[in-house]
């Protein structure tokens, strides 16, 4: 077979996609919409693959800002938001009241926000557990990332809200620890996090985009995605991924 006529077959298997139960991105808006429309940039987020955005920020910004494969999600969870931020701080002998205000930066926290919280040294220490998630989950947040333990698993399960952290601990930070800050700049699994950044999750890891760039990476990203999709047919049905980037230009 010729290349023209592997090219023609590509195409016909694309057209096909919506019939395979491949997902596209939707039909992307310009940089400046998006700009204009936060939510609108959020939705598409949820539509791209962490993979994809991770390929995007190297590519356009020649930074590696993706999370270690040490955070992990307690259930397969895929989604993307605007971060607010908070910081644990070690302090042995305090009380719930040396940690109020992380539930305070929950209570005032918007819809659609993603927690992301830095335990000092807390891979052993559960900065979120049921109460706390239970909480973010009736106030609309998409998710949590935790530099640090998680506990009450079957409680976030049972409601289905996301969480990435370090591993399942039962230990607490009541009485070890003290509130260092809440939207302010943080470490998490070794990558700054700034508020408003753009969190983007799912079964591959965490990604973190930066606000003021967030409109450019997404297109850049859909464009990764889009490409991605339509050379899996080609690999299934010429059964050689070397044609496939030859066709495509992309691994």
């Amino acid at each position: 077979m010729t290349k023209s006529h592997l090219l023609a077959s590509a195409c016909l298997c694309v057209a096909g996609l919506a019939l395979g139960g491949l997902a596209f991105a939707d039909t992307p808006l310009t940089q400046t919409q998006y700009e204009a429309d936060p939510a609108a940039m959020i939705a598409a987020y949820e539509h791209v693959e962490a993979a994809s955005v991770s390929d995007a920020m190297e590519q356009v910004l020649h930074e590696k800002r993706y999370m270690s494969h040490n955070m992990r999600s307690i259930f397969p969870a895929k989604f993307a938001g605007f971060a607010i931020t908070v910081k644990l701080v070690k302090q042995e002998g305090g009380d719930g009241a040396a940690v109020s205000g992380m539930l305070n930066a929950i209570d005032t926290g918007a819809p659609g926000s993603v927690y992301v919280m830095d335990v000092e040294d807390g891979a052993d220490i559960a900065g979120i557990g049921g109460l706390m998630g239970t909480a973010m989950f009736a106030r609309g947040f998409k998710g949590a990332v935790i530099d640090g333990g998680v506990r009450d698993l079957p409680q976030l399960k049972r409601i289905g809200f996301p969480v990435y952290a370090l591993g399942p601990v039962p230990s607490t930070s009541v009485g070890h620890y003290k509130f260092g800050g809440a939207n302010v700049p943080v470490d998490c699994d070794g990558v700054r996090v700034d508020p408003g950044d753009v969190i983007v999750a799912d079964q591959d890891g965490v990604v973190v985009v930066p606000r003021a760039r967030a409109a450019e990476i997404l297109i850049a990203s859909q464009k990764l995605d889009n490409t991605e999709h339509a050379t899996l047919p080609f690999i299934e049905k010429f059964r050689s991924i070397q044609e496939a980037v030859k066709q495509f230009g992309r691994i």
